[in-house]
């Protein structure tokens, strides 16, 4: 997210600071911004309905769709309620934080806001209302959880994904997103890490978590003997279709304006999501002698995830070279990887989003520098890329810490995985009592 953009959020939360004359809220709102990021809200929730639901949909097994379906859209339902009740304020309360200070407040928020307290139609953050910001904001929130699905599909109880999604929320996804986001006093902002829409607090958070899941809860069973393919891939390209569309929404919109920088963010947003898709697909042409549409499409998703920590600072040169990058790279992790590891991560979270995150993460540091074509503030790449690595290594430690602890406390008292007789009929009638497909 653009972080003079941020700074000035920041600035503005703490009521009870003295405001500079440059940090001073407009007395209106911007009718072109505020347009924009409405736009840009609807865009965001798109992807996770119906765009990621249908992209790992198809990709299970026909007596499974549903199930994959149900948990991306009660997780919706889900975190949009915990968003009001408390996550808006732990992410976004600034009240006791200020730069170089370490205490509580640089790792999460407090709860001044919780209920959206003082919230009225009146209130504005930056240029658009502040009804607006918590509802774009929330739409990052529902999605970071529902991509981990995408990890243990086809093998968890709907009960322990809704408690587990519930607490990963609250304390993985809302302590994160404000360290980065929260502007001044948040640690990860402090350290200098850059990340305009969510590498490190959206792919590199979901997809260490999915991969801990998938560990955890055990491989499929029959798995890798038994063959599971997709069971309708055309409801994946959809999926991923809806994808890169709303994804203009997820980059763009963070520039919280419409400006030359959401324009630049869209720009090699659409440059790396190519470069990627056609990167996965010639190496996947040149190693398995066809190129598939599951490939195309897969490449297409790591281009997006790797150029969403950069998309506010990249120019459409570093987006070429960050989708190609990512590409190749997600490809490999994705099968070569993966099968020499031997964990069970069913539609590859891990492999796209946790490695496309952590390519796009670091290439950040490299690609924001205007020697380079980037449109940020970076004149030393190393300490840069060092600052960068340090944002990728806390993520990564933090997650799996945590992700692991909810795991394993949830197995230890309602179970994790249904049971094997569940597997094998399948989640849609063994959990839901329905079936996606006719006979």
């Amino acid at each position: 997210m653009n972080r003079p953009a941020l700074t000035r959020l920041a600035a503005l939360a703490v009521l009870a600071l003295p405001l500079p004359a440059w940090a001073a809220a407009p007395a209106v709102a911007d009718t072109g911004d505020t347009a924009w990021m409405i736009v840009a809200t609807v865009l965001v929730l798109f992807m996770t309905i119906p765009g990621l639901a249908l992209f790992y949909g198809g990709m299970v097994r026909t007596k499974n769709v549903l199930s994959v379906l149900m948990q991306c859209f009660a997780i919706t339902g889900l975190v949009s309620v915990l968003w009001v009740l408390y996550g808006y304020s732990l992410v976004f309360d600034t009240t006791g934080m200020a730069k170089g200070v370490v205490n509580l407040h640089s790792f999460v928020g407090g709860l001044n806001k919780a209920f959206l307290a003082g919230l009225t139609p009146a209130s504005l953050t930056l240029t658009i209302p502040e009804s607006v910001f918590i509802t774009f904001q929330m739409t990052f929130a529902i999605i970071t959880p529902a991509l981990i699905v995408g990890a243990f599909a086809e093998r968890m109880k709907f009960s322990a994904m809704l408690l587990f999604m519930g607490l990963w929320f609250t304390l993985v996804y809302a302590p994160i997103a404000h360290m980065v986001w929260s502007g001044d006093g948040g640690l990860l902002w402090d350290w200098g890490v850059l990340d305009f829409a969510g590498g490190t607090v959206v792919h590199i958070n979901a997809g260490i978590a999915g991969l801990v899941a998938a560990l955890v809860l055990g491989k499929r069973k029959g798995y890798p003997n038994t063959a599971m393919p997709p069971h309708n891939l055309g409801y994946t390209l959809v999926g991923a279709s809806m994808l890169w569309v709303g994804w203009f929404g997820f980059n763009a919109g963070s520039a919280v304006a419409a400006n030359g920088t959401a324009g630049m963010a869209m720009l090699v947003t659409q440059v790396a999501t190519a470069s990627a898709a056609l990167g996965w697909m010639f190496i996947e042409w040149l190693t398995h002698r066809k190129p598939s549409v599951l490939g195309i499409a897969s490449g297409a998703v790591a281009g997006l995830v790797a150029i969403t920590p950069a998309s506010g600072t990249a120019g459409p040169a570093g987006a070429l070279v960050i989708g190609l990058a990512a590409g190749v790279i997600c490809f490999l992790s994705a099968t070569s990887l993966k099968r020499a590891l031997g964990y069970d991560d069913s539609l590859d979270v891990f492999g796209v989003h946790a490695v496309g995150g952590i390519v796009g993460a670091l290439l950040t540091g490299v690609f924001a520098a205007p020697a380079l074509g980037g449109f940020g503030s970076v004149t030393d790449v190393a300490d840069q890329l060092w600052k960068q690595a340090q944002g990728v290594g806390f993520t990564i430690l933090y997650t799996a810490v945590v992700s692991l602890v909810l795991l394993k406390l949830i197995d230890w008292t309602i179970g994790l995985r249904v049971a094997p007789d569940e597997e094998t009929e399948g989640l849609d009638l063994a959990l839901h009592n329905e079936r996606g497909y006719n006979l």
